[in-house]
C-alpha cells in the first residue's frame, strides 16, 4: 500500500467530491479515481458509494478515516523529528563524568541544553573517572566526557573548561591542621585515603606523581570510589588525602582543607569528544557548552 493512496483517500473522504479532491491534491481526476480503486482492491472493501451526483463513505470507509488520520499525523511528527535531529535539536548525547568534581560544571551544561533545545537528551553516566571517560570517548561508547589534560589519544579533541588546584584535606584535630599551608613532604609518613588504584582516576594519578616528586610514595590505607566517601573517611580520622578545590563544597564535621606549600599543582578539566563523531546532537551540545562552560583564561 502506497502512502499517496492514503493521502488521496483522506482528501476524497473530506471533500466527498472527486473533482474538488483532485484540485486540492493538484492532480487530474482520473489518476485520483484510479488510486482509490487500487486502494479498495488492496483492502478488499468498498470505501465509497459513488454515482453521477454524489459520493458517500461506506461504513468501511468511515472506519478507515480515523486510523488514516493517525498514520499521517504520526508520519508528520516523525518527519519533523528527523529534521530536528538533522539540525541537532533532537537526539541523545551520552556524557561520562565523575561526581564531586563536576558538581558545578555539569548542572550548568544540562540546564543550558534543556533551555535551548528541550528535545535534546543528555544521558548521564556517573562514576566515570576522567581516564575512563577519555578511553570510552576514544572507543565511541561515550559521546562526551569530562576529562583532564593531557588528552593525546588519536582522533579525540578536547577543550579546557576549568583549572583546579590540588589541596590537602585532613582531620580537623590533625597536628598539620594548625598550618595555613601544608608542605607536601610532611605527608610522607601519613596514611592516605584515595581512589582505587588502576581505576582511571586522574586525581589518584596526580596524587602519586606529586608525592613521588616530593620524595615518597603515598601510603594508601583505605580506598573509596568517590570524593564524598573519601572525605568522610578523612573526617573520621582514617587518613589524609589530596583533593581538588572543586571538592571544597563537601563539608564534613571534623574535616578541614589546607592549600599546599610551594608552586601550585594544577589540573585542567576539559570536555573530550571524537572528532569524527557524526552526531548533530553532539555538535549542538558542544556549541552550547562554549557559552555555558567557556574556557578560562590561563593563570
Amino acid at each position: 500500500m502506497e502512502l499517496r493512496y492514503l493521502v488521496s483517500f483522506l482528501a476524497v473522504a473530506e471533500e466527498l467530491h472527486f473533482g474538488r479532491a483532485a484540485k486540492r491534491l493538484q492532480m487530474a481526476q482520473p489518476p485520483l479515481s484510479q488510486q482509490i480503486r487500487q486502494l479498495e482492491k488492496e483492502l478488499g472493501v468498498q470505501l465509497f458509494e459513488r454515482n453521477t451526483r454524489s459520493v458517500r463513505l461506506t461504513s468501511a470507509g468511515e472506519a478507515f478515516v480515523s486510523p488514516v488520520n493517525r498514520v499521517l499525523d504520526d508520519l508528520d511528527i516523525a518527519m519533523r523529528a528527523v529534521k530536528a535531529a538533522g539540525r541537532g535539536e533532537y537526539g541523545r548525547v551520552t556524557v561520562g563524568f565523575a561526581g564531586a568534581s563536576s558538581h558545578e560544571s555539569l548542572p550548568l551544561l544540562t540546564r543550558a541544553v534543556r533551555a535551548a533545545h528541550p528535545g535534546l537528551e543528555l544521558v548521564m553516566k556517573g562514576q566515570t573517572y576522567a581516564n575512563v571517560a577519555l578511553a570510552r570517548v576514544a572507543d565511541g561508547s561515550l559521546d562526551l566526557g569530562f576529562v583532564r589534560l593531557p588528552v593525546n589519544l588519536p582522533g579525540v579533541r578536547a577543550r579546557v573548561i576549568d583549572e583546579e588546584e590540588m589541596i590537602c584535606a585532613l582531620p580537623s584535630d590533625h597536628p598539620l591542621a594548625k598550618r595555613k599551608r601544608i608542605p607536601i613532604e610532611e605527608l610522607a609518613d601519613q596514611p592516605f585515603v584515595s581512589f582505587p588504584s588502576n581505576a582511571g582516576s586522574s586525581v589518584r594519578d596526580a596524587t602519586v606523581r606529586a608525592c613521588i616528586a616530593a620524595g615518597f610514595n603515598p601510603r594508601v590505607v583505605q580506598e573509596a570510589p568517590d570524593s564524598y566517601t573519601i572525605l568522610a573517611l578523612v573526617a573520621a580520622g582514617v587518613g589524609v588525602t589530596l583533593t581538588l578545590t572543586s571538592c571544597q563544597h563537601i563539608q564534613q564535621t571534623g574535616l578541614v582543607y589546607r592549600p599546599l606549600s610551594g608552586p601550585g599543582i594544577r589540573l585542567q578539566a576539559a570536555l573530550a569528544w571524537r572528532a569524527d563523531n557524526p552526531s548533530a546532537a553532539l555538535r549542538t551540545v558542544l556549541a552550547i557548552a562554549e557559552e555555558a562552560l567557556p574556557t578560562p583564561l590561563r593563570r
